[in-house]
């Protein structure tokens, strides 16, 4: 059993170098922080995907001579409810859409 335990730690580890790969203890640690640090990034990775979007959106509003702030606002005063990932994906993909969406808030 105690083989066993340590077989299923141990394929836990595969490619992570020096004894963190080949020493039960110290491959059973490994896991623990990399399960934390996993936890930790999949929340910063949201974060880091709104900044994208916000960035992205911010540069097209710039062609149509708006701010990134002042837009969103308006967005809200006019009731459009879409996301920052639609709109960013508009301003990306189809120029000539997100204009129109920025014609109807403005």
């Amino acid at each position: 059993m105690a083989q066993k335990r340590r077989r299923n730690i141990l394929k836990q580890v595969k490619g992570y170098r020096f004894g963190r790969s080949k020493k039960k203890r110290q491959a059973r640690e490994a896991i623990y922080h990399a399960g934390t640090y996993a936890f930790a990034h999949r929340r910063d990775k949201k974060n880091d995907f709104r900044q994208l979007w916000i960035a992205r959106l911010n540069a097209a509003l710039k062609a149509e001579g708006l701010k990134y702030s002042r837009f969103i606002k308006m967005l809200k005063d006019k009731g459009i409810a879409m996301d920052r990932k639609i709109l960013a994906t508009l301003a990306k993909d189809r120029p000539e859409a997100f204009a129109r969406v920025v014609a109807k808030v403005k």
